[in-house]
């Protein structure tokens, strides 16, 4: 969807047949074995009709001596030494070796080559000419047009400038990466006026949603899992990172306390310590479940939840797990973020006494109901694609 003050890409009776067809692509995102993503969801669209080497997350930060940095810092070196191999069809993974480390010129430099090396090779042994390159994260931007590409494209999802632990080396990277960029591909508002600043060429399309998948959330042979089917009642939930940019720990807190008799359920990778929630008789801390899963989870919820703190990143996001929870069918109660308003489906509340009576209000109609679910019908991931191709088609049109 083209931002309303820009010029809009061509229809789709003028985008030739074979615009992101028969193609050779990299994808520089994060580990594919993570949870699906946005980059995912259109990669996997794409693959149908290319083939896509995807490079696994090569890091933006230093890792501490922590435990689990520890643990990811073995594992990323023994992943390296696995050979590119096809996951799904048409889409083969690269482990790449990197050092996560930006603060050195030295260090960035030694980091272009190795890169490069590994994915040049690569792309010889699958024998890829002239890619396209979709990069979804600025440290890529030290390789990024340095192997042989026909186009790059920074697709950017967040604003990676104001998270709280990026080193200030890669704010110039994310800086470099979008004015170098052929196109630029934004999924929020607020990310679109940011970057055409910086490029010209900046395009938006907002996120899309698998909607046949959550929509098994309404589905009679859907059966909720064991696990929350007898939690008492409310069941407010919420599937997603749980990190301290994503999530406001004192608004479930609160939330918590005030349906004490009723059940939080959190479902996701953590990242932050929610010791203040989990002490909580009620909050349940599920842990990260496949995604084949969610639709059951989402049968067993009440209202969803979607408790972004207020910060840069979160006014710059467009939050996946939304429309989920709509094609799932479910009430949404969320804090004031400007891509959900967008939706006018969802209840808005700017405080946690707010939210807690937006839940209340929810709590009217509970659970999976058609209406909400048809009401993402249209905001497929194909569609999404069919955007992406008509603005790259512009592109080579008037590459200037």
């Amino acid at each position: 969807m083209q931002a309303p003050h820009a010029k809009g890409p061509p229809s789709r009776n003028d985008v030739p047949a074979d615009t992101l067809r028969g193609r050779d692509m990299l994808c520089f995102g994060h580990d594919f074995t993570g949870d699906p993503l946005s980059k995912t969801h259109l990669m996997r669209i794409l693959a149908r009709e290319n083939r896509i080497l995807w490079i696994n997350s090569i890091g933006y930060r230093a890792p501490t001596a922590s435990k689990s940095d520890l643990s990811r810092a073995i594992n990323k070196l023994r992943m390296a030494t696995e050979p590119v191999r096809e996951v799904e069809r048409n889409i083969f993974v690269l482990n790449p070796l990197a050092i996560p480390v930006y603060g050195l010129d030295w260090v960035r430099i030694v980091n272009r080559q190795l890169l490069r090396f590994q994915v040049l090779r690569a792309m010889r042994r699958l024998g890829f000419i002239k890619p396209i390159n979709w990069v979804f994260t600025p440290s890529a931007g030290v390789v990024a047009g340095a192997l042989g590409e026909d186009m790059v494209v920074y697709y950017c999802v967040d604003e990676f400038t104001a998270f709280t632990d990026l080193p200030p080396q890669m704010v110039q990277l994310e800086d470099e990466l979008c004015r170098r960029a052929d196109l630029v591909i934004v999924s929020a508002q607020r990310l679109y006026d940011n970057k055409i600043l910086k490029n010209p060429r900046t395009v938006m399309v907002r996120h899309g949603v698998d909607f046949a998948h959550f929509q098994k959330a309404l589905a009679p042979a859907t059966e909720v899992p064991a696990e929350i089917a007898h939690l008492p009642r409310p069941i407010l939930g919420y599937f997603g990172l749980m990190a301290a940019d994503w999530i406001d720990i004192d608004l479930l807190v609160k939330v918590a306390k005030h349906f004490s008799s009723g059940s939080l359920v959190l479902l996701g990778k953590v990242t932050t310590d929610l010791s203040r929630l989990t002490a909580l008789p009620n909050v349940h801390l599920l842990g990260r479940k496949p995604f084949a899963t969610l639709p059951s989870y989402s049968k067993g919820f009440d209202v969803a939840l979607n408790p972004f703190p207020i910060s840069e990143v979160t006014l710059n996001a467009n939050p996946l797990k939304v429309r989920e929870y709509l094609a799932a069918g479910l009430p949404v109660v969320s804090t004031r973020i400007p891509e959900v308003e967008v939706l006018g489906q969802c209840r808005i509340a700017d405080n946690p006494e707010a939210f807690i009576r937006e839940i209340e209000a929810a709590l009217a109609a509970p659970g999976p109901q058609a209406a909400r679910s048809e009401s993402m019908r249209q905001e497929s991931w194909e569609g999404r694609v069919e955007e992406v191709r008509r603005h790259v088609a512009a592109f080579k049109a008037n590459p200037s």
